[in-house]
């Protein structure tokens, strides 16, 4: 059995609550510079800023030799794939150009507003966009998110490529208590997204690990000393459920619903991520991740793929 080098199957914690379509990992960066309090990546990777992958682009070759054709695989499922360090590299767009042509299924998850320099590569392909958007409110997501575009920037982005054709849905997430939870603050929010072109919302709360909940008690205390009140919600009311400690089920479902009942009336398809909660009343999209958006342009070939494969890797 051939190893497999930077693309991986898609493992959320082992989490029973998960609902995602078999998929494949692919990050072109280790790190990430958007820093973001409530990020679960660096309790495995660390707090650090991008890092690129040394060899990114043979090893991404050697395990796409290997992959079924047609494959979904999901980029910036733990390092966004378009932090600064992208204008550089370029690693995000290189990686694009080897798996657009051969028909894979992309999914890309971000919240840089970089990915619209790659609208030519993405609009022809299979490929759909999931951005997070957390919050309209600049104040907060410069706490919450102290590295990352604007939100205004991010929903402009969202119009760019929804005007080009890409299916686009968006990630709220995730709702945290007495920070991005305020039901006239999400139905702005849910509006603004339809208005800009989004077509699917899935969402889901925070879910604490010991290093962000830690990061968020001392970050958040800048936001009305809310930081306590939510490490003591956690501590005192949290309960373990694959690795994370959760809210209790009535907690979540009263965070949640008023982005489920904004995205009904907007009239977007909408899903909750990793919270066990099922039935149309959480859950009317067929897929919770977005990969249900995918189009189909381009026809897997593998006979294609050998040629393909072999110029990348003579560059």
């Amino acid at each position: 059995m051939v190893r497999l080098r930077v693309i991986t199957p898609f493992d959320p914690w082992g989490s029973p609550l998960c609902t995602c379509p078999f998929k494949y990992s692919l990050n072109p960066y280790t790190g990430c510079s958007f820093r973001c309090l409530y990020c679960y990546a660096t309790s495995y990777i660390g707090l650090r800023d991008s890092t690129p992958k040394r060899n990114f682009i043979r090893n991404l070759v050697h395990d796409v030799k290997t992959l079924p054709p047609g494959a979904l695989i999901n980029i910036g499922t733990s390092s966004d794939p378009y932090p600064p360090e992208e204008n550089l590299f370029k690693l995000t767009r290189r990686a694009l150009e080897v798996l657009v042509p051969l028909g894979f299924r992309v999914l890309i998850t971000t919240k840089g507003v970089l990915v619209t320099r790659d609208v030519d590569i993405i609009a022809r392909g299979n490929v759909a966009v999931t951005p997070t958007v957390t919050t309209l409110d600049e104040r907060v997501a410069r706490v919450i998110e102290p590295n990352a575009p604007k939100p205004l920037e991010r929903v402009t982005a969202i119009g760019v490529l929804a005007r080009e054709g890409v299916p686009v849905g968006v990630r709220v997430d995730p709702i945290i208590p007495y920070v991005n939870d305020d039901p006239y603050d999400i139905e702005e929010l849910v509006c603004r997204l339809k208005d800009a072109g989004a077509v699917f919302i899935v969402t889901s709360t925070y879910k604490a690990k010991p290093d962000n909940l830690a990061r968020m008690r001392r970050g958040l205390n800048e936001l009305d000393n809310i930081g306590e009140k939510i490490y003591k919600l956690y501590k005192e009311r949290g309960v373990k459920v694959g690795g994370y400690t959760y809210l209790p089920r009535e907690l979540r479902e009263s965070l949640l619903r008023p982005v489920i009942e904004a995205s009904k009336r907007c009239g977007l398809e909408y899903a909750t991520c990793r919270e066990g909660f099922t039935g149309r009343e959480w859950f009317n999209a067929r897929s919770c991740d977005g990969s249900h958006l995918i189009p189909s342009r381009i026809h897997p070939s593998s006979r294609r793929m050998g040629a393909i494969l072999d110029r990348w890797l003579e560059q």
